[in-house]
């Protein structure tokens, strides 16, 4: 067990414990080789887990990590490190002075809905920033929330409690993490993703407005556990646009939440007072120029004079400047301007299937219709990213879900994962006169039959652990 003045990885000098999560405890400690206070997690692995399962989920946790590492937004707590402390990872984080959420929210009951939403608001445009990066957290929840002394709030533990493929329990019957943030659809076993990260967030906030979790924090969490898969909830007691927002965040469909990027928005237009504008189509028409102010003293006559003065004028003009040819001059041209043109939703759905059909090959075609969103994770990073990804098809049809959101469900094979078919929803911007990918979400993902590139069945039905079996044998031939 970690103890005050302890050194773990041979650097980082162990000062005094923060805080105990469900993957270890927290430590204030000093980078002796950089001189700065850092926070440390040294993570165990789950009780009751066998030696081989302990080891996987070290991998895990180093991958995660890492993954974790990349993510750089004031709203995240950054991670520096994923260090090893005589082979057991080890999480070096930024050290945030404060208490967490669930702190706050125990010392001093619900909070005031302004409040609720400017925290709100800094945590899910961190995570609306992991999300455009390809990170979910997975476990998103009040005590996940750090508040610093002068108000502002950042999320921390990416990806360590809820690591891709841990379920909710354990082969032992252990509960892992807190089923009262957790989304139905992941309590019932699904894998956790964007849409579920939305869900926590509105859970967490729901909490903080009453004070109370929306599925009850009793002592059997099983009974929770139950509570969450069939979508039960306690009732919404504070009324307004924040209690409106939160709501829909913790919608029982994934697929009807808003994106974590529309949640942001909304919550910052609530902290600042504005209630959330009604979604409308793109236009990139100029606004139209308003008519000149009428000075008073001119009576009605008067106008209506000066207007058909004006109209008369210019019908002599077009007859003086228009060649001698009345068939063309009496017909109005139906052609539209393509400085004034309105973006619809077929245009949308256009640049989606266009989008999709440079992947995976022309990465750096498809860099070039990215939005400043997508752009921010880098171009090495986008990359990376589709490197492990052949033969991408769609299989449904885009469609806009909203002003400027289209949802899409893409297949494809991954040489790690096998194939796959997933829903996502895809975010757009008009820039200068084109349309750009601000944002890319995968909503659900499922594995499916078929072939894959090289001809080889997916292996439906076998599951996650034939495809770690086979992973584990691969790395065994490769040593």
């Amino acid at each position: 067990m970690p103890e005050d003045g302890r050194l773990v990885a041979g650097r980082y000098r162990l000062q005094r414990r923060v805080g105990v999560g469900g993957m270890g405890e927290v430590w204030q400690a000093l980078d002796e080789q950089l001189g700065r206070v850092v926070a440390v997690k040294p993570l165990a692995s789950p009780p009751g887990s066998s030696a081989e399962e302990a080891a996987r989920a070290k991998e895990r946790a180093v991958r995660e990590g890492r993954i974790a590492a990349r993510l750089q937004h004031p709203g995240a707590v950054t991670v520096y490190d994923v260090a090893d402390d005589d082979g057991r990872p080890v999480l070096v984080m930024e050290y945030v002075p404060g208490q967490n959420l669930a702190e706050l929210i125990a010392g001093r009951g619900a909070l005031p809905a302004d409040e609720v939403a400017r925290i709100g608001a800094q945590v899910a445009a961190a995570l609306a920033a992991a999300h455009a990066a390809g990170i979910v957290h997975r476990d998103v929840k009040p005590a996940n929330v750090l508040i610093t002394g002068d108000g502002q709030a950042k999320i921390t533990d990416f990806g360590i409690a809820r690591a891709r493929g841990d379920v909710t329990v354990t082969a032992t019957g252990l509960l892992v993490g807190t089923p009262a943030f957790l989304a139905p659809e992941v309590a019932r076993g699904a894998e956790p993703n964007p849409a579920s990260d939305v869900f926590s967030l509105g859970a967490t906030l729901y909490t903080a407005l009453e004070g109370r979790a929306p599925f009850g924090d009793g002592d059997n969490p099983m009974a929770v556990l139950h509570a969450v898969a069939a979508g039960q909830s306690a009732p919404r007691v504070t009324d307004g646009s924040v209690g409106d927002l939160v709501e829909h965040l913790m919608g029982a469909d994934p697929p009807l939440r808003p994106t974590m990027a529309d949640a942001a928005q909304r919550l910052h237009a609530l902290a600042a007072g504005h209630r959330p504008p009604a979604p409308t189509r793109v236009d990139l028409r100029p606004p139209p120029t308003a008519d000149p102010p009428v000075r008073r003293g001119i009576g009605r006559g008067a106008v209506a004079l000066i207007i058909a003065t004006a109209v008369a004028a210019a019908l002599t003009l077009l007859v003086l400047v228009l060649p001698n040819k009345p068939e063309q001059a009496a017909t109005p041209s139906n052609t539209p301007n393509p400085t004034t043109a309105v973006i619809g939703p077929d245009d949308l759905n256009r640049a989606v299937t266009e989008y999709y059909g440079l992947l995976p090959e022309n990465t750096g075609e498809a860099w070039t219709r990215l939005g400043p969103r997508m752009r921010a994770q880098g171009k090495e990073q986008y990359e990376q990213t589709w490197k492990d990804v052949k033969d991408l098809t769609i299989s449904t049809a885009p469609r806009t879900t909203g002003a400027n959101t289209v949802r899409v469900a893409i297949e494809y094979t991954a040489e790690s994962r096998g194939r796959l078919r997933e829903t996502r929803q895809l975010v757009l911007l008009a820039r200068d006169g084109a349309l750009l990918i601000d944002a890319d979400e995968v909503l659900s993902s499922e594995r499916v039959s078929g072939k894959d590139d090289k001809g080889r069945d997916n292996d439906k039905g076998k599951g996650k652990k034939e495809d770690e079996k086979k992973e584990d044998e691969r790395k065994e031939g490769d040593g």
